[in-house]
């Protein structure tokens, strides 16, 4: 397990666990803009989107309070997610004043089922997510799970920060109006692919980072990878369809994943990330 004890960064991290799946207010919208920009990890196709849109149809309108305290207080995995999104934080941070720009912080949420968003929604079925609308990343952790008994991947922390790594690279890309640009441009598969594989690559970057300050064991960042590649379009499709129709993809495939996370560890630099030439 890596040292995430040596991180003292700290990000902005809500815990919504405790609470039902009522979603509070909002639309849903906006939520189809999101999932059309493929920024969740699970996003592009269209019958997971459908299904969880008409799961949301029947949710309570107000939250109910869990009557365990099982998330009383901050615990291990609330503490894990606040020294990962800081650690991206303090990173980026950096990045952008060395270039005299200006990088405002995102915000975690960490849920149970659905929650509100300032995208309208969130739901488990969408899958971890960058909302642009309220800078915020939604994550409910039980996706994991999926991860390793649906998909293959082989867990553990490393990975599990990757995806909140890969959430931040979203929000980096909203920064510099990367995001803006290929909604103006109308959201290709093309384009959305490509939006993916730049927040893998940010997320090396990162990687990269935690590794010079000695968070990781050696060979801990295989996880990252095998995450990266577990998610990859033609898995997922092998795995949920029988078949791989490159043609639907908006995610890339599991090789462009790791390629592109390993270009962001290997060189550190953002510059190495222009998935857009």
């Amino acid at each position: 397990m890596a040292y995430w004890d040596k991180i003292t960064s700290r990000g902005n991290v809500e815990d919504r666990r405790s609470l039902g799946p009522g979603l509070i207010g909002g639309g849903l919208g906006a939520l189809g803009i999101i999932i059309s920009l493929a920024v969740s990890l699970l996003g592009g196709d269209p019958a997971v989107v459908q299904n969880a849109l008409e799961q949301l149809q029947t949710v309570p309108g107000q939250s109910q309070q869990a009557e365990s305290g099982e998330f009383a207080g901050e615990d291990s995995y609330e503490t894990f997610a606040t020294k990962v999104l800081g650690s991206n934080n303090e990173l980026w941070n950096g990045i952008f004043s060395r270039n005299n720009l200006s990088y405002q912080e995102p915000r975690l949420v960490l849920f149970r089922g659905a929650t509100s968003s300032g995208c309208g929604a969130a739901t488990s079925a969408v899958g971890p997510h960058y909302c642009p609308a309220d800078q915020t990343i939604y994550l409910d952790e039980t996706f994991f799970d999926e991860l390793k008994n649906r998909f293959g991947a082989s867990g553990g922390d490393v990975a599990e920060a990757y995806v909140i790594a890969h959430e931040v690279g979203h929000h980096v890309q909203q920064q510099l109006g990367v995001m803006q640009e290929v909604q103006a441009a109308g959201n290709s598969n093309e384009q959305s692919v490509r939006l993916e594989l730049q927040a893998d690559c940010f997320a090396g970057i990162w990687s990269r980072s935690v590794a010079k300050a000695g968070v990781l064991e050696p060979g801990e960042i295989r996880e990252a990878i095998d995450a990266a590649e577990a998610v990859g379009d033609d898995r997922i499709q092998q795995k949920t369809q029988g078949q791989v129709s490159p043609e639907t993809w908006t995610h890339g495939s599991s090789e462009q994943r790791a390629t592109w996370f390993n270009r962001g560890y290997d060189s550190g630099a953002p510059t190495s990330c222009n998935t857009f030439e």
